[in-house]
């Protein structure tokens, strides 16, 4: 009688709070990208193929029922309206709460020995050769809160912005748990990988003596949410698909919006800055979306051309704010494609587990006869080709740039290790076919602008 008593009453409470919280992003209805977005209520957009991809909280769900049947699929609204209170992520856990299974604490209360462990790493967090995957282990799993929470203590973020440690755990808790872990490479993991990456380029000397904690903490907030809630496949792949997202955001920028979006809704649900100016508030999400935005490799072409013409000229200012956001972007673009740039035993990992998630996309399409995408046949693509051709074609180049603008032991060291993976690769290629001079012909598409030049280092 009693446990029955208490399933009700939790009940009552989550329908109770899932009426306060419709967690909306609205902007100006003036704007014509999309410009409402309910992350908990119904997002709903007709499909051509004949039915209405339903929204589950911010995860973007892939129904693939499409691919069997036309007909119009009814889905029951009010057997999920407990979902609406949390993401799908979130909602799994907290399900499992309320029938009485046990979940493990997210703030994981590790044995002595793996705490001390981490907690010497974290001493190292500004070293290049930082392992995140040992580091992962190490905190059951918790790298990117465990890390994040450390660099706003260690850049003095909690105590110069009033934080509250407990909503800023909450809020890092709910980012980490809207990862999806079953992605191989778009996951916490790499979230946590880029913010350390992130926090090394924050330490370069050009930067660390101009950057504001503003700025500082714009720049952790977009590393650590950049993918946020990912769903692992492609752009394309929703464009072809009808996904609601490839709608919504009219087939542009697609993912890079919704981890955005996805960011903001995750502040304001936290509350981590809601002691802050409405001003203030609507100033960081703005900056906050043109960091990650600026991750959208598709417009790596522009965002590299602006920088080689700004040291072309040599008219960076880093007293100028605007500039120091764009220093910033371009920061944030290296953090997320510095895999080549690691060592040989972290940067093959990462090689590895980028390749399984587009061989699994490419699978999928098979599957049901889509067209497999470029970079996505198992059957045809090796991943010491993809690697070549993708430190070919875009990671050099924009390590190179990066290199001129800031000649540092750090930039030196990434030129390097990216030039002895690439040899690895190239070394494995040839046992494989016989030949070095393959590339992926899907690189040697892109844009001539974005041919690898010879770093001017300056």
């Amino acid at each position: 009688m009693g446990i029955a008593l208490i399933w009700c009453l939790a009940l009552i409470l989550i329908r109770w709070m899932t009426s306060k919280r419709r967690g909306a992003i609205s902007y100006d209805s003036s704007d014509q990208t999309a410009l409402y977005i309910r992350m908990l209520g119904d997002v709903r957009v007709r499909s051509r193929a004949g039915f209405e991809t339903e929204r589950r909280g911010s995860h973007p769900y892939i129904d693939f029922r499409i691919f069997h049947s036309n007909s119009e699929i009814e889905v029951s609204v009010s057997a999920r309206n407990v979902r609406r209170l949390l993401s799908f992520q979130r909602y799994l856990r907290s399900s499992r709460f309320f029938r009485g299974i046990n979940v493990p604490n997210s703030s994981n209360i590790l044995d002595d020995d793996y705490n001390g462990q981490a907690k010497c790493m974290l001493e190292k967090v500004g070293n290049w050769n930082f392992d995140i995957f040992l580091f992962d282990r190490l905190t059951n799993g918790n790298s990117l809160v465990s890390l994040t929470f450390h660099l706003f203590n260690l850049h003095g973020l909690i105590e110069h912005f009033q934080l509250d440690t407990m909503k800023l755990r909450r809020f890092l808790v709910m980012v980490q748990e809207d990862y999806h872990s079953q992605n191989p490479y778009h996951n916490a993991v790499h979230a946590a990988d880029v913010t350390q990456a992130m926090h090394c380029y924050l330490k370069e000397p050009k930067l660390s003596k101009s950057l504001t904690p503003w700025d500082v903490l714009l720049s952790l907030i977009a590393a650590a949410t950049h993918d946020l809630d990912h769903p692992g496949v492609n752009q394309p792949f929703l464009i072809k698909t009808n996904h609601y997202l490839a709608t919504l955001y009219k087939n542009t920028s697609v993912l890079e919006n919704h981890h955005w979006r996805s960011a903001v809704g995750l502040l304001r649900e936290s509350g981590l800055f809601a002691h802050m100016s409405l001003e203030n508030r609507q100033l960081m999400e703005s900056q906050i979306g043109d960091l990650i935005l600026a991750t959208d490799i598709s417009q790596q072409n522009e965002y590299l051309s602006m920088f080689r013409s700004h040291l072309d000229r040599g008219d960076l200012c880093l007293e100028n704010a605007n500039h120091r956001h764009f220093i910033l972007q371009m920061a944030l673009k290296c953090a997320d494609i510095c895999n080549p740039c690691r060592t040989w035993e972290l940067s093959k990992q990462w090689s590895e587990k980028v390749t399984e998630e587009f061989f699994h996309q490419g699978d999928i399409e098979k599957k049901y006869h889509l067209g497999v995408s470029p970079l996505c046949d198992r059957q045809t693509e090796t991943i010491a080709n993809i690697q070549i051709g993708f430190m070919t074609y875009l990671v050099e180049p924009l390590f190179g740039e990066w290199a001129r603008f800031s000649n540092t032991r750090l930039s030196q060291t990434m030129l390097g290790h990216l030039g002895l993976n690439k040899a690895s690769w190239k070394g494995v290629q040839r046992e494989q076919s016989g030949s070095g001079d393959d590339v992926d012909p899907a690189f040697e598409e892109m844009d001539s602008d974005i041919l690898p030049q010879e770093p001017r280092l300056s």
